[in-house]
């Protein structure tokens, strides 16, 4: 699909700086927000930071990429908004996908009916590993 109809789809105007910045997510896959920027610049140095975290956030916000927070606090974006999983080993994020534990997490937390939700919106799970 083409990312004017992606942006469209979501009720976002596909300017250029939106659809360079998806893009450049689509490239990247997860990605530090100074990767982004990097990238950013090499393609259209007059685009400032305020644009760049602007887009990063709208998008975000209708759910084309997600914001992950690497265990030593760094923000990454993820362009996959499926539910699954991310494994951080060293300085990589690996997507894990297992349809079996979401459904177990879910009928476990469902099961327990917590009062202070109606239903569960998405299961998003980060897992640190040790190389040694």
């Amino acid at each position: 699909m083409k990312i004017s109809k992606i942006l469209n789809r979501v009720g976002l105007k596909a300017t250029p700086q939106r659809r360079m910045i998806y893009e450049i997510m689509f490239e990247l896959g997860h990605s530090s927000i100074d990767d982004i920027i990097t990238k950013v610049n090499q393609k259209s140095p007059e685009m400032t930071l305020s644009t760049i975290y602007r887009i990063l956030d709208s998008f975000s916000e209708v759910g084309l990429v997600s914001k992950l927070s690497y265990p030593n606090g760094k923000c990454f974006y993820d362009i996959t908004v499926y539910e699954h999983y991310h494994i951080f080993k060293d300085n990589q994020i690996i997507d894990y996908i297992d349809p079996e534990l979401t459904t177990l997490i879910r009928n476990h937390l469902e099961e327990k009916s917590f009062e202070h939700f109606d239903s569960i919106e998405r299961i998003s799970i980060q897992i640190a590993v040790n190389n040694q």
